[in-house]
This record gives C-alpha cells, sequence and structure tokens, in this order.
C-alpha cells in the first residue's frame, strides 16, 4: 500500500523585463511528498527486500524552476531541478542531493518556416496517462507519478512547419542525458518525427534508428468528438534489447537475447470531462513483449531460483493486457487537486 501526500505548492512568476531587446521570466514550484511501502517479507522475486532494497518511508522535497530569455530570433530556456530524498529502511537510513538541468534548450528561429535547436528535451508525444507506446524514450508517459519528472535526451534539432497543419522534426539524439544508462541504448540516434492536425483532430508518426538496434515506428492521434469527449490512440512496433525469454516450458532455463523480435505495442482510451470539471479516462494497452498468461507464471517459478536476474532483466510490463482507469477533479480548482488511480493485468 502506497499513500503520496503534497505538502507544499508554491509559484512565483515576476513581470517579464520588457526595457532591452531580451525579455526575461521565471517562475518556481517547490513540492513535499511522504511516502509509505508495505513491502512482501515473502515477494518472489525481492524476498526480505534483499535485492531492490525497497524504501519503506520516504520523504522527498524538490524545487523545480523554469527559467526563459527570448529575443526575436532566440529563445532560451533552462529547467533546472534541486532535490532532497531520504529513505528509510531495514538496511538503514540514506540521504540523497540532487541538482540537474532536467530540460534546457537554445532555439534559433531561422525564417518563417524553420528553427533550429539544441539542448536537452523530453521528446514525449500523445495523451496516455499509464504508457506511451508511441514514444522510444519514455514508455512511462510521466502522467502517472506526482513524484517523478521526466528529464530530457540531449539533442540537436531542426523543426520545420510545412504548411498551417503540418510540421517535421529531425533530431539527431547525443544521449540519454541525466542520468545516463551504460551503454547508452540512445547515443548517436536519429529521430523522424511528422505531425498533423486538423480541426478535430491530431496525428504523429515517429520514425527513430539507433546504431545498434532495429528501427522503431511509432505513431499517435487523437479526436475530440465533442466538447466533453476525446478519444485517443498509440502504437508502436519494435525490438528489445538484451531480452529476458521466459520458455512457458518451465523444464527450460531462462534465456536472453540481445536484441528480441519484432513486437507490436498498442493502445485506446479515452477521456470523458464533466460539467464541473473533473474528468474520467480509461485506457486498454496490449503489449506483444511482455509475457503470456503461461510464460509467466513459468516466470514466476524460475524466479524462485533466479531472483535477482528476473528481476534486472524482465521486460516493462510482465503482463501483455492492462486496464487503466483515472478520474480526477477539475485541475483549474484552486482549493485542492486529487486524483485517483487503478491499473488491471488481465494477463
Amino acid at each position: 500500500m502506497r499513500f503520496i501526500l503534497l505538502l507544499l505548492s508554491v509559484c512565483v512568476s515576476p513581470p517579464s523585463i520588457a526595457e532591452s531587446d531580451w525579455h526575461t521570466s521565471f517562475d518556481g514550484t517547490a513540492y513535499g511528498y511522504l511516502n509509505g511501502t508495505n513491502l512482501r517479507s515473502n515477494s518472489v522475486l525481492n524476498p526480505d527486500n534483499q535485492f531492490a532494497q525497497l524504501a519503506q518511508r520516504s520523504d522527498h522535497l524538490e524545487t523545480r524552476l523554469n527559467l526563459k530569455a527570448e529575443s526575436d530570433t532566440l529563445l532560451i530556456t533552462a529547467r533546472p531541478i534541486v532535490a532532497i530524498n531520504n529513505t528509510h529502511n531495514t538496511f538503514g537510513d540514506q540521504q540523497s542531493n540532487e541538482a540537474y538541468l532536467s530540460q534546457w534548450q537554445v532555439r534559433m528561429h531561422v525564417n518563417d518556416v524553420m528553427n533550429l535547436a539544441a539542448g536537452r528535451e523530453v521528446l514525449n508525444w500523445g495523451v496516455a496517462q499509464f504508457r506511451s507506446p508511441s514514444s522510444p524514450f519514455y514508455f512511462d508517459s510521466g502522467r502517472s507519478n506526482p513524484v517523478r519528472e521526466l528529464a530530457g535526451v540531449d539533442m540537436l534539432k531542426a523543426f520545420w512547419i510545412t504548411d498551417k497543419q503540418g510540421s517535421v522534426q529531425l533530431v539527431r539524439v547525443l544521449g540519454s542525458g541525466y542520468k545516463t544508462p551504460q551503454p547508452d541504448i540512445w547515443r548517436n540516434a536519429w529521430l523522424l518525427k511528422v505531425d498533423r492536425h486538423g480541426k478535430n483532430w491530431a496525428a504523429g508518426l515517429a520514425i527513430l534508428k539507433t546504431p545498434d538496434q532495429s528501427a522503431f515506428f511509432g505513431a499517435n492521434g487523437q479526436f475530440t468528438a465533442s466538447d466533453a469527449l476525446l478519444a485517443y490512440a498509440e502504437l508502436s512496433s519494435a525490438t528489445r534489447s538484451n531480452a529476458l525469454n521466459s520458455p512457458a516450458d518451465t523444464a527450460l532455463p531462462f534465456s536472453i537475447s540481445s536484441e528480441s523480435s519484432r513486437e507490436t505495442t498498442g493502445l485506446i482510451g479515452a477521456t470523458y470531462t464533466f460539467e464541473n470539471g473533473k474528468s474520467f479516462s480509461a485506457e486498454y494497452l496490449h503489449d506483444s513483449q511482455g509475457y503470456s498468461t503461461a510464460e509467466e507464471h513459468a516466470y514466476f517459478l524460475r524466479a524462485d531460483n533466479q531472483p535477482a536476474m528476473a528481476l534486472g532483466l524482465a521486460p516493462r510490463l510482465l503482463g501483455r493486457d492492462y486496464i487503466h482507469m483515472v478520474l480526477q477533479s477539475n485541475l483549474l480548482e484552486s482549493n485542492g487537486y486529487w486524483r485517483l488511480m487503478m491499473t488491471h493485468s488481465i494477463t
């Protein structure tokens, strides 16, 4: 059982400086969270918490700033984050302090149809809340955990406006950005993103090619059926590196593929907004990179003998089919905000 308490939210926004060719502004928000987790001692993947060493209690204080300076041709933005994290479990207490640039960008306006940019940007798209299949970088859409904010990837970008309804982005990904993993699978990748939109619809296509992995193909779309109803979908075709195979035959061991076979992941969803501003969202996700019912059953049987391997190399979602529902209050209300989420695996 988990509970998250928002303690403090403060915003400041001083007026822009307009006495020169540059206009500057900034705002900031401070967040405080308390978190508690009830751990199972008989967990198959993490018995007595000896592998993951999860925190049973934690407190988190974070300040997120937005800095902006712009002229007629240049836009400079930065999002520095300063965080203090304290965790407590049976292994002891730990404190970790972080200060980093979650995002930053220098963008040049070349002409009416072209912009150039360099920096660290969150390359995420679509409106899905549970997962984001159409993004190669963020399968976690970042909308289901208020404590965690997505950090951008380092990139160089050229952006073209093709007409009033379309745009094209060509991105050279230099690396994964903050806390770069080793090996960095996104280093020296190329991304092509094409978007089109109309009066009540929008759609996009993403193609990513890394030096060491097969191409990723993703698509997202949304349709505004009425003032109250929004329908959307996301789809991707991709492979997975260091894939942990769990055969349905329990007599066979785990095996690891440097690259899995190409699989398809798709999500469909809809959001209904009530007259009082509250909204309800329902989503269905099918992830072919997960395990079937028999494969998942065999996975847990093997995990008894190889828990570290099962925990470290598992797919992003163990199962293949999930339902996610969200009920939340009006985001524009000034007297508080609440959000209720439920996720169920059908596998």
